[in-house]
């Protein structure tokens, strides 16, 4: 049976958790959630983003694009703890992801210091909490939550491409994406299908901490190429994307 989610957090947080149980994916209004950051001024929001300036190449691109770069970590969630797992490969099967699937992609540790910042505690633990609510069953969870930092960047010759596999799910139970930053970065619009509907939701992830959170069994989700505003400037967009499936849950 369901959580009784009105017995559950604060109000702001039941309404999130309900409209996610309701449609498949929601998105916060900015400031209403007090576990998603509120400024880009925050001093600890600058520390967190500014580790997207130190991201390896992506180089398991199949299409042979160098427009992508990430650090990726692997968590084991309880009620109780947050504890990082042994550095491993992020894997997806081709079921997934057409383009890069059924390879082990080992990408760059997500700095510790990041990893273990009370910014990403609380947005993990806010997180899980939503997701646990607008699931089913009140048990206590063990939850494998795959962290990723991405920058995709873009210039006058080639756009860069947030979701070069396309309209895709990730293989997993939940998924939070938020917006770090978008410089001299035109489109990069999110794409939303639910299964069983045939229109595709389109909004735009803008300011620093913008999020969604999905459904995975029931979203298909994409990004637009972005392309720079200036074509003599650098452009980029930068995303924070974190996974949730349930240890033992198939």
């Amino acid at each position: 049976m369901p959580r009784p989610l009105e017995t559950i957090g604060n109000e702001a947080d039941v309404r999130l958790a309900g409209e996610l149980a309701a449609q498949g994916f929601v998105r916060p209004a900015p400031g209403a959630i007090d576990w998603l950051p509120a400024a880009a001024s925050d001093p600890e929001w600058q520390d967190f983003a500014q580790s997207w300036n130190r991201l390896g190449l992506d180089r398991y691109m199949a299409d042979g694009g160098r427009y992508r770069r990430r650090r990726h970590a692997a968590l084991a969630m309880t009620p109780d703890a947050i504890v990082r797992k042994p550095h491993q490969p992020h894997y997806q099967s081709r079921d997934y992801n057409r383009l890069n699937g059924d390879v082990q992609r080992w990408f760059d540790p997500i700095e510790d210091a990041i990893v273990d910042s009370a910014m990403m505690r609380r947005l993990l633990r806010g997180a899980t909490d939503c997701f646990e609510r607008a699931g089913e069953g009140d048990a206590p969870r063990l939850w494998h939550v795959e962290l990723h930092q991405f920058r995709i960047e873009a210039n006058a010759h080639e756009p860069g491409r947030p979701t070069p596999e396309g309209m895709h799910r990730d293989g997993v139970d939940w998924v939070l994406v938020m917006l770090i930053d978008r410089v001299n970065a035109d489109q990069g619009v999110t794409e939303i299908r639910i299964a069983g509907r045939p229109q595709i939701d389109r909004f735009t992830l803008a300011a620093p901490g913008d999020a969604v959170l999905l459904d995975d069994h029931r979203v298909l989700h994409g990004v637009t190429p972005i392309r720079p505003i200036d074509p003599d400037r650098p452009a980029y967009r930068d995303v924070f994307v974190a996974t949730w499936k349930e240890e033992g849950g198939g």
